[in-house]
């Protein structure tokens, strides 16, 4: 899993399944099918940490799912972000970047909305202890996360 990290990927944030906030209570930003098909093919499924930024806002803590989810069964792989933080409003349309620093564990399946949601509470706070460890905490100051104004690249 760890081969290619940390891995740096922006994107758009597009709408996902909706399921996120409203099943789970755990807001998630979703990116393009390009985007997801543009990471390494061989990159294990599984829940990840690192660090995320919306446009050319503050970098936050996050914890990413790739994957297919198996509680849902999707057909199509799905890379999406949870962001640490607490966000007014939406920002579909607006670029994410992301550095994926660390791994926490594979997918599984759960047999119950609440022992999924219960999955993901844990996921956030090693994501939360492990990001604080040097090695991870230098990379929130990377230059990868200041857009230059006006131009907006994607992928490395």
């Amino acid at each position: 899993a760890m081969r290619h990290l940390p891995y740096f990927c922006r994107g758009e944030v597009v709408k996902g399944f909706g399921r996120g906030s409203k099943e789970l209570g755990i807001p998630t930003a979703n990116f393009s099918e390009q985007v997801v098909e543009s990471f390494p093919s061989d990159i294990s499924t599984g829940i990840y940490y690192g660090w995320a930024c919306v446009g050319n806002g503050d970098v936050h803590k996050m914890v990413l799912s790739i994957g297919w989810n198996p509680f849902y069964k999707n057909i199509k792989k799905s890379v999406e972000t949870h962001i640490i933080h607490t966000f007014k409003e939406d920002f579909y349309g607006e670029v994410l970047s992301i550095v994926i620093t660390g791994y926490i564990r594979q997918e599984k399946n759960f047999d119950s909305l609440e022992e999924l949601i219960s999955a993901i509470q844990e996921d956030i706070e090693e994501a939360k202890r492990q990001l604080d460890l040097p090695e991870h905490l230098k990379l929130k100051e990377d230059n990868f996360f200041h857009l230059p104004e006006g131009k907006i690249v994607n992928h490395h």
